[in-house]
This record gives C-alpha cells, sequence and structure tokens, in this order.
C-alpha cells in the first residue's frame, strides 16, 4: 500500500524571500514503485534546489489484460476428449480431386447436432477404430475444420474435412497406409466417428472485419481457409460483414489437384474487390526464370505489395500446410525487410507478438 511521505527542506536565508531562513514544509503523495526503496531526490523550492530524504513503500503495478485482436471471445477449447469423445455419423464423404492427381483428397461431413461448438480456425481431433499393434486404442489426430462454424448445411450441426489418403513405400519396399486418413477417406454415409476438441486458438478470424487477410496453404493446408472464406463470402451474419481484402495463395502440384476451386472462383465473382485467389501448380508452372511455380515462387511476383501490406497493423497472415513453405517465403520476405534496413526475423517476432503472423505447418 503506498503511504504518505514526510519530509523536511531546508532553506537558504533571503532578503528578498518572505520565508523564514529555515521552513518545514509538508506534504502528502501517492508513490508506486516495484519494491520498497529509500531514495533521495532534489526539487525546487522558491527557486533553489534541495534535496528531499523519503521513506516509501510499494505496491505491484495493477496487471493489464492483453485484448485479442482475434475473434477467440467465448471460444470453447476441448469439450470433448479421448476418454469420452462425441460419436457423429458420416453425412457426405466425397473424392474432390481428379483420377490423375498425385493422391487422393476427400472432403467429408459430420453430424455433431450442435455439441461441438468450433469456430473458424480451430481444429477437431479424429479417433479411427480398431486397435494399435499393442492392443490399444489408436492415438486421436488432429485435422484443421475446413467448414464455417454455421457448417456445410447452414444449420451449425455439422463439421467438415479435406483429408489427403497417406500411401507410401517404407525403406523396406513396403505400401503403408496411414491409419487415421484411410480409414476416413473409406467412411460410407452414416458410419459412426469418434470425435474430441475443438482446439486451438492460433488460427482465429481476427475480428476487425475491414482487415487485409492474406492466407497461404499448400494442399489440404486450404482447410482452415475454407472456412474463412464461407464466413466472408457466401455467408450472411448480422454482426459479421467483410469488407476488407481476403488474399489466397494456393499451392499444389497439378491442376488436377486444386482444391475447392470452383468455390473460389464463385467467390471472386461474387466480390471481385475483396477476394483474391492465386494459385501456384508446381508441376504445370514456371516463373519467367523457368523456375517451377511453388506458392513462394507465386508469392515473389507480388513482392513489394505483399510486403508494403505488411508494414500495416490491420494485415494478418496466416499459413498452414507443409513445413517447408516456410524457408521460402522468409526468404522473400527476408530480402525486401534487408532493402528497408528491417531485421526480418525480428519483424516477423514482433508481427507474432501482434497477432498478425499466424502459422499451423506439418
Amino acid at each position: 500500500m503506498a503511504t504518505a511521505v514526510t519530509a523536511a527542506v531546508s532553506l537558504p536565508s533571503s532578503k528578498s524571500s518572505s520565508l523564514s531562513s529555515r521552513t518545514s514544509i509538508i506534504f502528502s503523495d501517492r508513490i508506486n514503485f516495484t519494491k520498497s526503496n529509500v531514495y533521495s531526490s532534489g526539487v525546487s523550492v522558491a527557486g533553489k534546489a534541495v534535496s528531499i530524504r523519503a521513506q516509501v513503500t510499494t505496491e505491484a503495478p495493477a496487471k493489464v489484460e492483453k485484448i485479442s485482436k482475434k475473434n477467440e471471445e467465448g471460444v470453447i477449447v476441448n469439450k470433448y476428449k479421448p476418454k469420452n469423445p462425441y460419436t457423429g455419423r458420416c453425412l457426405l464423404n466425397t473424392k474432390i480431386t481428379g483420377d490423375d492427381a498425385p493422391g487422393e483428397t476427400w472432403h467429408m461431413v459430420f453430424s455433431t447436432e450442435g455439441e461441438i461448438p468450433y469456430r473458424e480456425g480451430q481444429s477437431i481431433g479424429v479417433i479411427a477404430d480398431g486397435e494399435d499393434k499393442n492392443g490399444k486404442p489408436h492415438k486421436l489426430r488432429l485435422y484443421s475444420i475446413a467448414s464455417s462454424a454455421l457448417g456445410d448445411f447452414g444449420d451449425s450441426k455439422t463439421v467438415s474435412l479435406c483429408v489427403k489418403r497417406l500411401v507410401y513405400t517404407n525403406d523396406q519396399g513396403e505400401v503403408v497406409k496411414g491409419v487415421c486418413s484411410n480409414f476416413l477417406c473409406d467412411l460410407k454415409p452414416g458410419a459412426e466417428v469418434k470425435l474430441t476438441g475443438p482446439v486451438g486458438k492460433e488460427m482465429l478470424m481476427p475480428k476487425d472485419p475491414n482487415a487485409t487477410i492474406i492466407m497461404l496453404a499448400t494442399g489440404t493446408g486450404i482447410a482452415p481457409f475454407r472456412s474463412f472464406l464461407w464466413k466472408m463470402f457466401f455467408e450472411k451474419h448480422e454482426d459479421y460483414q467483410f469488407n476488407g481484402l481476403a488474399w489466397l495463395f494456393l499451392g499444389v502440384p497439378t491442376s488436377s489437384s486444386l482444391l475447392y476451386k470452383e468455390e473460389f472462383e464463385k467467390m471472386k465473382e461474387k466480390s471481385p474487390d475483396n477476394f483474391r485467389v492465386d494459385f501456384a501448380v508446381s508441376r504445370e508452372q514456371t516463373n519467367e526464370k523457368g523456375e517451377k511455380m511453388y506458392i513462394q515462387t507465386r508469392m515473389a511476383q507480388y513482392a513489394e505489395e505483399l510486403w508494403q501490406l505488411l508494414k500495416k497493423d490491420n494485415t494478418f497472415v496466416y499459413m498452414c500446410g507443409l513445413k517447408g513453405m516456410e524457408k521460402g517465403i522468409d526468404d522473400i520476405m527476408g530480402s525486401l525487410a534487408a532493402r528497408d534496413g528491417i531485421d526480418w526475423l525480428e519483424y516477423k517476432r514482433q508481427l507474432k507478438k501482434a497477432e498478425q503472423w499466424n502459422v499451423e505447418v506439418y
């Protein structure tokens, strides 16, 4: 608790002063410090420098609560855990890549009856049926949610995922199938599925409906951005109308691997001033130097524009997909920042602290 401070001040005699040669001045004030201390301080009284010596008792400064820029008010996490998962049903499961695409990706919708109240940008866990080699239930796998909070059917009673079937050949020449991805891709409508969550706050949308939102995705990393974009352009909300700029970069190996392409083209047609989309098809496209068109290669074509946007405090970057994309993007931004005499890695740390640089890679 702060205390009153009492001090005796000695003043030299002065013919022009009406004060006596020695005057005792009593005063009170509130002084807050981080620890108790005895201190000396110089002040001026009647134009003369004097010294004060006082005992102060400290009080801890009030804790300032951080206000998030993201839409995280009321967000629910971990309502359902592995020991008590929610049992939903598969309502729809369809392959969304072409037959000649390198790998299969499926879009699936599960019933939740509103019992898993997720937000755009969150994830859910899936526990595959069966047991592992030790006879224990399979561990959950997390997947980014690919639908808005209203769900694909608009009734807040479903959740959608975008899942690539994992199949590879190991060092012994054996074909290995990912347990959970194959379980999900093989689900038939009506089948039960054990769900956990929702989880995560890293990828939540910004509150500001006038923000610039730059979305960087490879493959199934498109999932959270589909949820963003449905809310922005396919739905009507009384408390939210997007008036900013949404700019999506999506990288895939072949044009037959482009996910939700028709949806994004409809959004572009509907809101040409608010939505931009750029695809990077690595096995079919090259830049002017003949280099394969990866997501960072496509971004490099707009590097200066992107850098100028990153200088604004209402620009938010979201990255989701393969971890390898990070280095290429850092290389682009690093060279641009250096031209302005800015250390990119330090600048990126500041953006992260301000919730303007958000990453979910694997």
